[in-house]
């Protein structure tokens, strides 16, 4: 995807909404949010597309103290599909408002956890059928896992106590096997071009996501590049 690299500019509002815009504009989705809580300092930041109405009427009426694409998908370590959330009272209060201010209902959010407790959530929506939307999902999802993972770097690095916890040190032969993933080889591929087993190139890659906080190895791929670790292919 040819998006704005936000390690490579100011994190401004400006700039993390541009980002979400391009993300919707090159996914073919409506709109998109992000949010995060910083441990060190507490605080929380969020950035979403949404129409300026439906912004509005959910911070007066504080609904992120019940919003499920929060407190629901926080506890996920995978993405969660809005189709999973129990229909309650809670699901009803966001969801029926936001469908009055034109919000599809169609979305999943993307947690992303980083090695110091940092915590990000990503979230997307698209107004279209459900056979439509189950087909879309499987395309896209290797995308916004990329994305959430560089959004959520970006916004963390820049806090200068949390850039100076978030500094992984991963040794060089973690970094090469990483730097090809991201050229698109295989395990097999990798393990023939450094000489060395596949079961070796596997344990390489688990202990760059570990390190890097990923839950798979094109999550630990785009926090490495965001990171300055490796460079896009």
């Amino acid at each position: 995807m040819d998006l704005i690299d936000l390690s490579t500019v100011e994190s401004s509002p400006e700039h993390c909404l541009n980002f979400l815009d391009q993300l919707c504009e090159q996914l073919g989705l409506d709109s998109g949010s992000y949010a995060t809580s910083n441990p060190v300092t507490g605080a929380v930041q969020g950035y979403a597309n949404y129409p300026d109405e439906w912004k509005m009427h959910y911070m007066r009426r504080n609904l992120h103290h019940i919003d499920p694409t929060i407190h629901k998908a926080a506890l996920s370590i995978a993405p969660v599909d809005w189709s999973r959330f129990e229909r309650d009272e809670r699901f009803k209060a966001v969801f029926f408002a936001a469908h009055d201010f034109g919000i599809a209902n169609k979305g999943i959010t993307v947690p992303v956890r980083g090695p110091y407790g940092d915590r990000g959530l990503l979230s997307v929506t698209r107004k279209c059928s459900d056979t439509e939307w189950s087909a879309l999902i499987p395309e896209i999802i290797a995308e916004l896992q990329m994305a959430a993972v560089h959004m959520h770097d970006a916004v963390m690095q820049s806090d200068v106590l949390s850039r100076a916890l978030r500094q992984p040190k991963l040794s060089a032969r973690e970094r090469e096997v990483l730097q090809w993933v991201a050229a698109g080889k295989t395990q097999q591929d990798i393990g023939d071009i450094l000489l060395i087993s596949n079961r070796t190139v596997e344990v390489h890659l688990r202990s760059a996501r570990e390190k890097l906080g990923a839950l798979t190895s094109v999550q630990a791929v785009g926090r490495a590049i965001g990171l300055g670790l490796i460079y896009p292919k």
